[in-house]
């Protein structure tokens, strides 16, 4: 299968996500699964919810992960209001991705909330660094137990 375009920042990837998120009446998490030169090997909805939320399943994402032996992944979601700003739960969800793809030696490069004619990327206001940093603490605590 012929890889489609290397993705280097979220904008590439808002306009890759726009059409297909961009109108739909409910909450629906997508995972954009990459090689390790960043290219898209394939991208897929994984749950879909209310209005207003939807039910992420952190097994469920990485078991899709190895299945499709993906190096990284970018996550994004819709928020059908058009309000961007991530709730608490986006924000608590998206630092335990960050911290179990942190186990399974994956990279989580992004989660990008799509809403109306805008977006918020994780990674553009900081948060997956600050989330990785924290995983690597959780790992070093670890590592000291052990």
């Amino acid at each position: 299968a012929q890889a489609g375009p290397v993705l280097g920042n979220s904008q590439q990837v808002v306009d890759h996500l726009r059409v297909s998120m961009g109108s739909l009446d409910r909450e629906a998490f997508c995972v954009i699964y990459l090689d390790t030169q960043n290219r898209p090997l394939k991208a897929e909805t994984l749950f879909e919810g209310t209005l207003t939320s939807s039910a992420v399943y952190p097994r469920e994402v990485f078991k899709r992960a190895l299945e499709r032996n993906a190096a990284s992944l970018i996550f994004a979601h819709n928020h059908p209001s058009g309000c961007v700003e991530p709730s608490v739960n986006d924000r608590d969800i998206t630092r335990d991705l960050v911290l179990a793809a942190s186990l399974m030696d994956v990279r989580i490069l992004d989660h990008i909330i799509v809403g109306g004619d805008s977006h918020f990327s994780f990674a553009d206001h900081g948060l997956m660094r600050e989330y990785a940093r924290q995983a690597a603490e959780f790992q070093e605590s670890r590592r000291r137990v052990a």
